[in-house]
């Protein structure tokens, strides 16, 4: 399945259910509280189905559940691919023909490479960046156009990173204005309302009020979450860049060295 659709069915999910859970228990409870409230003549107690009723706060949710599975799939592509770290991909001088020439030996670990047929683990970074190196060495048989190659091929995939973690960011943005943009609207509901509180009136401009701050409340506890995971995230794909170049160095450009 392309990735993108993934993505796609992933927000839909999100919408769908928190759209459910809203309109079976959040916002029926809310009413309830409100209206015990209003005929008791008193503001309606904070409990979480009043703090969370409003749209921005459901637009929030449905974002943050959305961006936590953005970060939780891309952690475990990474913990998927981890063991390759742990198999020697090129094969130890002794395993090979002693008459083989260093040449010879990447061309068969090219070969071994290309023979792998999971396309997701022939596309792992590290399978790629192999790849890449050991292609750069059987076409110029130069050791610093090699470590060159190593250099590049880690550059891209941290750009690559960088790149992929966009949409990510975009959300930790996103959710705090949303939560902003509450505030405005319940601020603005709260002074077209100020002429029944002046006359006595003043549980419509505290309803407001509460939209106003529940929202960026709400807003700004789950862009704390969602930067916490990010930054978690990004330790991961910082490991995956680090290592992928050590075990280049290690693994391939030590051996050709040697050679």
């Amino acid at each position: 399945m392309p990735n993108w659709l993934k993505t796609a069915g992933a927000l839909v999910v999100s919408a769908v259910s928190v759209h459910l859970f809203y309109f079976s228990l959040i916002r029926p409870h809310a009413e309830q509280a409100l209206f015990l409230a209003q005929q008791q003549g008193q503001s309606a107690a904070r409990t979480l189905s009043v703090i969370l009723k409003d749209y921005e706060q459901e637009i929030c949710i449905i974002l943050m559940f959305w961006g936590i599975y953005l970060i939780l799939d891309k952690c475990y592509t990474i913990a998927r691919h981890r063991y390759l770290f742990n198999m020697k991909l090129i094969a130890e001088d002794h395993e090979m023909d002693a008459n083989e020439s260093t040449m010879q030996k990447m061309q068969s670990a090219l070969r071994e490479f290309e023979k792998i047929k999971d396309h997701d683990t022939r596309n792992a970074p590290l399978i790629t960046t192999l790849s890449t190196a050991a292609r750069r060495y059987v076409a110029t048989q130069d050791v610093q156009n090699t470590s060159d190659a190593i250099v590049t091929g880690v550059e891209a995939l941290a750009a690559r990173i960088e790149s992929e973690n966009s949409m990510i960011r975009y959300l930790i943005w996103a959710i705090p204005s949303i939560g902003f943009i509450g505030t405005v609207r319940g601020i603005g509901q709260a002074l077209s309302q100020a002429d029944q509180a002046l006359a006595g009136d003043i549980s419509g401009m505290t309803s407001s009020l509460g939209l106003a701050f529940n929202s960026t409340l709400v807003a700004l506890i789950i862009s704390i979450i969602l930067m916490f995971l990010l930054h978690e995230l990004q330790r991961l794909q910082d490991k995956l860049v680090v290592d992928t170049q050590a075990y280049c160095e290690k693994f391939l450009l030590n051996r050709i060295e040697k050679s």
